[in-house]
């Protein structure tokens, strides 16, 4: 039941598309990431944000689980390369 309430928040936190300077790039297939133990226990929120794969802001002992979700991520196709960033919301359950 705590999973379904997690991956249920999570989904509603998660970005429903990709924030780029030049364009958005809608996210084609997106993969919560799995909170780490350790953050929860220590009850460590807030957001981490991942340029493509690289962590840009955000707590060190989330950025891994972000940039590990982000790298399943499925993009739509643009014409031309782009740098995205995208925002990953870690927050507990009340």
């Amino acid at each position: 039941m705590q999973l379904a309430v997690f991956a249920a928040a999570m989904a509603i936190a998660m970005p429903l598309h990709a924030a780029d300077e030049h364009t958005d790039r809608a996210i084609k297939q997106r993969v919560a990431p799995t909170y780490p133990e350790l953050a929860k226990r220590m009850r460590i929120t807030g957001v981490v944000r991942v340029s493509a794969t690289k962590t840009v802001s955000g707590n060190h002992m989330l950025s891994g689980a972000a940039e590990d979700a982000v790298h399943k991520w499925k993009f739509v196709p643009a014409s031309d390369e782009s740098t995205v960033e995208v925002d990953i919301n870690f927050a507990l359950a009340q």
